[in-house]
């Protein structure tokens, strides 16, 4: 007697958490904006409720997707599936529910929920790549329990009244999660673009000259750590001027202009080219040539964050699912949609738009994106896979 498989939903951690993360991001951002707006206060949300629940929240649910996922490919281990994805799962809504009761609830039970999912993702993450002896990927292990570690400190800061600390805490956040943009990124836009250009018949780009990885992801490495020991702002906008830099060198030697007719790669060009743009923009606000921050804040966050996310989601959802590695009909909508919030969330941010109007447009354009991607991409995460086979 075989036994039984585990329901769709729950056979491979990106199906779950793809499709939160598209409902979740799509909904928070609405009533988050509502709230701004003075349309509707569901709670007493504070000023950095936000940036926590994008971070910490959306994006989280969408790393531990994909990562999980990644890891049975590197390590041959089994997939996290069934009753423990389940639980899993119920970590971060636990966490969701908790973020939404602040005020209604002791500040520490909030943090004390909120923080367990992160810290129970870091913990099987570098459980499995250990016993697996994973040595090249067991660095994305740290960089979790670092996530995990500026989620607690975001909550210390809030909790006891501490502001600066909560905007270290998101500083952190941004930054670690820019680290695991860099590494996954860089392992699969040339990939998958070099392979695309093979079966067309084409050449594939040279290999990147060996020094471009190590600077690129270790000058935001060293930003990182410097922004958090709290180095002089002009020091800060060096190491930013050196890593955008760096990784618009990186992004060039990929040549993503010869892969831009296939929207699955050329959106991750896109989204890298995003990161460039975040790490000068942070750079001239370091040297005082800007004066909002909101600027490189939502390059990074609506930008390449988003454009990211959904990339990564479109493709693995149907290579994962035993489908064509292509768009699936009316989906290059979902990229249109994310790519226009990031544009009008930047100009809102210069001053080029007014802005209760560019937030306003920002958020639904945001919120359209994701929510297209749960109609359209949703089916096949709640359906077994065509061809029988387990995932």
């Amino acid at each position: 007697m075989q036994p039984s498989r585990p329901l769709p939903l729950l056979a491979f951690a990106f199906r779950p958490f793809f499709l939160l993360a598209a409902l979740y991001g799509a909904v928070s951002i609405l009533l988050w904006v509502a709230y701004l707006l003075q349309i509707a206060a569901p709670v007493p949300l504070s000023s950095q409720w936000h940036a926590h629940e994008m971070l910490y929240g959306f994006v989280a649910a969408a790393i531990a997707g994909f990562l999980l996922t990644a890891i049975t490919n590197w390590t041959g281990a089994a997939p996290l599936a069934g009753r423990p994805l389940a639980l899993l799962v119920g970590l971060w809504l636990l966490g969701r529910a908790a973020m939404w009761s602040v005020g209604l609830l002791p500040y520490v039970l909030v943090a004390l929920v909120d923080s367990a999912f992160l810290l129970v993702l870091s913990a099987y993450v570098a459980r499995v790549l250990l016993r697996a002896g994973s040595r090249r990927n067991i660095g994305l292990a740290v960089v979790l329990a670092v996530l995990a570690l500026g989620n607690i400190l975001m909550h210390v800061g809030e909790g006891r009244g501490m502001p600066g600390l909560s905007q270290a805490a998101r500083t952190l956040g941004l930054d670690v999660i820019t680290l695991l943009m860099l590494i996954i990124a860089g392992r699969i836009t040339p990939a998958f673009s070099a392979n695309w250009l093979r079966a067309q018949g084409r050449e594939a780009p040279a290999a990147p000259r060996q020094w471009h990885t190590p600077l690129a992801v270790g000058s935001v490495a060293a930003l990182a750590l410097g922004s958090l020991c709290g180095l002089p702002a002009v020091a800060l906008g060096a190491l930013a001027l050196l890593a955008a830099l760096a990784n618009a060198l990186r992004l060039a030697a990929w040549a993503g202009w010869r892969v831009w007719r296939e929207p699955l790669l050329g959106v991750l060009h896109l989204g890298y080219a995003f990161i460039v743009l975040a790490l000068a923009a942070r750079a001239l606000f370091l040297f005082g040539l800007l004066a909002n921050p909101s600027l490189w804040y939502h390059a990074l966050g609506v930008g390449a964050m988003g454009t990211l996310i959904v990339g990564v989601m479109t493709r693995v959802s149907v290579g994962h699912t035993g489908r064509p590695l292509q768009l699936l009909p009316g989906a290059i909508a979902i990229y249109f949609a994310i790519i226009a919030a990031a544009v009008l969330r930047l100009a809102t941010a210069s001053g080029m738009l007014p802005y209760t109007t560019g937030l306003l447009f920002s958020a639904l354009a945001w919120a359209a994106g994701l929510l297209l991607f749960g109609v359209l991409y949703g089916p096949l995460l709640l359906r077994p896979r065509p061809d029988g086979k387990p995932g």
